[in-house]
């Protein structure tokens, strides 16, 4: 509590990205506990502000973030409007264009002219190994780009990432292929042009990227699509009638999400331990979780103590007990350090490290990549 004490301002950046998560669940959890400390401190709750670009519910995102009743809430909006060019990079004669499957390859050639003429282009790539594909297949097409250009995606190493981030930044790059690692949180002031090859899998996420190019309030964004198929052409019609239109997909808050609220009450009895009757108070003022039963309550602290029903036999999920001041907490050190291992909500696949047969460290991979 003495560490949050003068805490002013939580701010959630990109909102819409956790809105539809249990990430969104957990940020919903750790505000309601901030909130708890200070009021326990006699202060004042710190202001919650959400920040999102792209949204098509916005008055839900902010009852999630804010959802106490009688809290002063507002929306605000930007009166300048986000020009945004969009365009559709087609082949000369259309009948070369595939119906369905392949990676637009066939078009890579009409990306060289726009890199030429850009000072610097963000190529946006659905896949790793999509992306791969394309960086080798533009170096033999224009070998000069060797140097000017470099490929960015969750495998690569984290000191390899940073570089090329920081090359953005200052310019020296012509060129980045990249998958979603590059969607958000990035601002990069060189970046003039921005290219979605294949479907962008939303309006939002197509309309987030565009704007990683004329990235200041009176600049224009300016995006290319290039189709992998035909059946994309009308994809990238839709895409344009949708951003003029402002018709944006809504982020589906999560609700009831009980695999969270357990992580999240035994990260909490890891730390100071808790008040089941406080906390289940703090809870209940979510979003997530206003609906939570008494009952239900009864059930979540009875499986963090005993296992519940399913797996009581088995002492690894006896997790949390009660220590002498009545506050529930986890007293293994060893379950603690799982704990600890394990957190978070993205659940991730098998990795391998990759290397060269030198020794040489190139970074991490999915096995299923492999």
């Amino acid at each position: 509590s003495t560490l949050f004490r003068n805490l002013k301002c939580i701010v959630a950046d990109e909102w819409h990205e956790l809105l539809g998560s249990k990430r969104g669940v957990m940020v919903e959890l750790g505000v309601s506990r901030v909130r708890g400390l200070q009021i326990q401190e006699n202060k004042v709750p710190a202001r919650v502000w959400g920040i999102s670009a792209t949204i098509g519910n916005i008055e839900e995102a902010l009852d999630v973030l804010v959802p106490i009743e009688g809290d002063k809430r507002i929306i605000i909006k930007a009166d300048l409007e986000k020009k945004i060019e969009i365009r559709s990079i087609i082949p000369d004669d259309i009948d070369t264009l595939p119906w369905a499957g392949h990676l637009g390859l066939k078009l890579a050639y009409r990306l060289l002219p726009i890199i030429k003429k850009s000072k610097t282009t963000l190529i946006f790539i659905n896949t790793r190994g999509q992306s791969e594909m394309w960086y080798q297949h533009l170096l033999n097409l224009e070998p000069d780009l060797a140097g000017k250009m470099a490929i960015h995606h969750g495998s690569i190493d984290f000191e390899l990432r940073n570089w090329i981030e920081d090359a953005l930044h200052s310019g020296q790059l012509k060129a980045v292929i990249a998958t979603s690692s590059l969607d958000l949180g990035v601002d990069f002031k060189p970046v003039d042009t921005v290219v979605q090859v294949g479907s962008p899998k939303g309006v939002a996420r197509f309309l987030q990227r565009a704007g990683r190019s004329g990235h200041s309030p009176f600049e224009t964004s300016k995006i290319y699509f290039l189709p992998t198929h035909a059946l994309e052409l009308v994809e990238a019609s839709a895409i344009k009638e949708a951003a003029i239109t402002k018709n944006i997909e809504k982020r589906e808050p999560f609700i009831m999400v009980f695999d969270t609220l357990i992580q999240y009450l035994v990260s909490l009895a890891i730390g100071d331990g808790f008040d089941d009757k406080i906390i289940y108070q703090e809870v209940k003022q979510t979003h997530a979780f206003r609906e939570l039963l008494p009952e239900e309550w009864s059930w979540i602290m009875q499986f963090i103590t005993t296992g519940g029903d399913s797996l009581g036999a088995y002492a690894e999920f006896k997790k949390v007990s009660k220590d002498e001041d009545g506050l529930w907490k986890v007293k293994s050190r060893q379950m603690a350090m799982r704990h600890r291992l394990h957190i978070g909500t993205i659940v991730s696949d098998a990795m391998l490290k990759v290397k060269f047969l030198s020794g040489g460290y190139i970074g991490m991979v999915e096995e299923y990549f492999v």
